[in-house]
């Protein structure tokens, strides 16, 4: 049995969407929904969560992170599952602080970013720090198709993190000798899946809390810690230069996500605001999230409707006046 990445771009045809659970586009709030397993079952869980205790409708639809801030402005979208911190700091600018059109709950879960490798990669290869992946004789370890130069994935196209990671690698210098590949997660995770089960060198973005961590021995590569002078993030929509323009060359700041939600609730619906900032997941709620709908490939609203069931106690305390 043999792994490689061109076997996996192949595999993009018959990677599995997810699609909305009874859209029918006349409910009545409208939850975008990530295409991310934790982000699609929170977003589900709270579509189950406003209809057992407030007795809404909305629906569930799967839109890009930029398209569904455009919503939240517009008042075509009124909540956002997950927004993703520092990785969204240029939208939160643009219709939080500057537009007053979008609000982020306060309360948020924990999280980190970076760049990640197995143990044969870290072992065998020896990269266990970025600056490994500048050393072209150990990054041939991660070639996959025979061209000499090894491949690694960066995250989805319709990521922030991706774009962010393409910069990081620029900044790095290891966009000149590797591959960055863009893929949606279940190709990317199925990569390392098929790496650990064949005994391969792999190296591929990552961020926590996510169940890949449950799965397999995964190290984190070592980087500079962040540092805001080093870190110049400017967004293909802002500048066609974007890349040139920008600079990474640290790691992440200490990240966290939110749910979001379009400011008109505050007045249309102050029950789902109050709902909204009393949510409380943890980051092991999002691992065993991950795990559900990645692995187990439970359908997003089934989990949701088991999950609320199984919190019922918890779920009505966000909604109590």
């Amino acid at each position: 049995m043999t792994f490689a990445w061109p076997w996996l771009r192949g595999a993009l045809a018959a990677a599995a969407v997810v699609v909305s659970h009874g859209y029918a586009g006349a409910a009545d709030l409208v939850i975008a929904m990530p295409n991310w397993s934790s982000g699609q079952a929170t977003a589900n869980i709270i579509k189950v969560g406003l209809k057992k205790e407030l007795g809404l409708d909305a629906d569930v639809v799967e839109m890009g992170t930029l398209i569904a801030f455009t919503g939240l402005d517009s008042g075509q979208v009124d909540i956002h599952p997950e927004v993703w911190l520092p990785n969204l700091d240029n939208l939160v600018k643009r219709y939080v602080t500057d537009a007053g059109t979008v609000a982020i709950s306060p309360t948020g879960v924990p999280a980190w970013q970076g760049i990640c490798a197995n143990r044969a990669a870290a072992d065998e290869a020896g990269i266990r720090d970025i600056s490994d992946l500048q050393d072209q004789k150990k990054t041939a370890a991660l070639d996959t198709d025979g061209d000499g130069q090894g491949e690694m994935w960066i995250g989805a196209s319709t990521w922030s993190s991706t774009t962010i990671e393409r910069i990081r690698a620029n900044s790095y210098g290891y966009a000149a000798t590797l591959t960055l590949l863009e893929m949606p997660e279940d190709v990317g995770m199925a990569a390392v899946d098929a790496a650990e089960a064949t005994a391969r060198p792999v190296v591929f973005a990552c961020y926590a809390p996510h169940a890949v961590f449950k799965l397999h021995d995964i190290a984190r590569l070592s980087e500079p810690p962040y540092d805001p002078a080093k870190w110049k993030v400017v967004l293909p929509s802002e500048d066609a230069e974007w890349l040139s323009k920008s600079e990474a060359s640290v790691g992440w700041d200490a990240a966290h996500y939110h749910v979001a939600y379009a400011t008109s609730l505050r007045e249309k619906h102050p029950d789902v605001v109050r709902f909204l900032e009393r949510m409380d997941l943890k980051p092991e709620e999002a691992i065993d999230m991950s795990y559900a709908l990645q692995v187990e490939r439970q359908d997003p609203y089934k989990f949701a409707e088991q999950w609320v069931a199984k919190n019922e106690a918890r779920v009505d305390g966000w909604a109590k006046p």
